[in-house]
């Protein structure tokens, strides 16, 4: 199967061809069409298998065919996503896709003065990826209108739930016209993003490219149980023993990111930082060093979880396993991408048991455990099972009520002080 089968113009399979881009892969095989068509599409795909490209790449052939012109302050397409550096890395693969398309596309989110986004928006823009927050400044500045919006796409729509963009999707919906195609790419779906598709879309087309909430199956997945106290020395200790070239690590804090870089550059290994705290031009410098094997380790919040396109990425390590189980999911595919291989590597201690249980329910597998010698956990890891159940420890028999001790009936007997005189 090629592109041009599904129905793209040739300006378009030109472009996907000086790209590389050769095969569709299955979720861009059932999408494309369906968008062509005009249909509002729900499809879930794991994460690297090119959903940015199901979604964008007939969404730019639409615009161009229909022709129209767009006004001043206007968009004729939006693209929601939840973090900066997912608006970042969906603007840049629909600005290649575009190339030699009569379209101007823009990404807005905050962290960046809003002064030159608004300067952009004067002359109007075909597709513009925004997050739900920086959208809403510029609308409530009269910096944009939406009145000429043809197609609305959520991307990773469960992430933006789970961020808190609940109420802000919400007014943004109330401002668009009623008549729309949206479509909805995600590689997790939730069951409150499956009432919100319930609510937005019309006779949707319904695309599972891989079985809900799974990993990529090139993935290698392993925990190491270890003592909270002791993650970071676990994690050098790996580092050094496993001799991995780039790693991505995930911690929960912003605080124990900072920490954990900081002893890495202690021992003289190159790290860098992407957390809520940093400013973007901070965290887009810490991303395009990593990219370019100046940093080998970079560490990351939950909000690096989505959005980071890193070709090659051998390892990713949740020195702390996430909050949220999908997360996991969104974590480890940030390795393996493409049909690559990659490991994922869980440092997981006696406090993350419930959350670990969570991750493999949902992802209906059972991490295989490796014990470092020297690391063994002083507090154990319970067991847990596929299904998600944590495996308790069998609680030693109580004794039946108003049973006495043997002793308390045996005869009393009582000795004859006669017979020691």
């Amino acid at each position: 199967m090629s592109f041009a089968s599904l129905g793209l113009i040739d300006q378009i399979t030109r472009t996907l061809a000086s790209l590389s881009y050769h095969t569709p892969t299955a979720v861009q095989a059932q999408a494309i069409p369906a968008v062509l068509a005009g249909r509002d599409v729900m499809a879930a795909a794991q994460t690297g298998t090119g959903k940015t490209a199901g979604f964008a790449l007939p969404l730019l052939q639409r615009l161009v065919m229909d022709g129209g012109q767009v006004a001043s302050n206007a968009a004729r397409a939006l693209i929601l996503v939840p973090t900066r550096e997912l608006a970042e890395q969906v603007h840049e693969s629909v600005r290649a896709y575009s190339a030699g398309l009569p379209l101007r596309t823009m990404v807005a989110y905050g962290g960046v003065s809003i002064n030159p986004q608004m300067m952009r928006l004067r002359k109007g823009v075909d597709v513009l990826v925004a997050t739900p927050g920086r959208l809403l400044d510029l609308q409530r500045q009269n910096a944009v209108r939406f009145n000429q919006v043809q197609t609305l796409v959520l991307d990773e729509a469960d992430r933006m739930l789970d961020l808190g963009f609940s109420r802000d999707i919400d007014n943004l919906l109330a401002l668009l016209p009623k008549q729309r195609q949206t479509l909805l790419f995600s590689a997790t779906f939730s069951d409150p993003i499956r009432a919100l598709a319930a609510k937005l879309l019309h006779d949707p087309v319904g695309i599972e490219a891989a079985p809900r909430n799974t990993t990529v199956k090139a993935i290698r997945q392993w925990i190491v149980p270890v003592d909270k106290k002791r993650k970071p020395d676990l994690f050098l200790h790996l580092l050094a023993r496993h001799d991995w070239p780039q790693v991505l690590a995930f911690v929960k804090t912003r605080k124990g990111v900072d920490q954990l870089v900081e002893l890495l550059a202690a021992r003289g290994i190159a790290a860098d930082s992407i957390h809520g705290d940093k400013p973007q031009p901070s965290r887009l410098r810490a991303l395009d060093r990593f990219k370019a094997g100046e940093v080998r380790v970079l560490v990351a919040t939950d909000v690096a979880a989505r959005g980071l396109d890193i070709d090659d990425l051998p390892v990713v390590v949740n020195v702390d396993l996430p909050i949220v189980a999908e997360d996991y999911v969104h974590r480890t595919g940030r390795t393996g991408r493409a049909g690559a291989s990659g490991e994922a590597v869980s440092l997981v201690c006696a406090d993350e048991v419930q959350q670990l249980a969570a991750i493999e329910a949902l992802t209906k597998q059972s991490l295989a455990r490796n014990e470092e010698a020297g690391f063994a956990p002083e507090h154990r890891v319970p067991q847990t099972t596929a299904s998600g159940a944590v495996v308790k420890k069998p609680k030693k028999p109580k004794k039946p009520k108003g049973a006495r001790d043997a002793r308390a009936d045996a005869p009393v007997v009582q000795e004859d002080v006669r017979f020691r005189r």
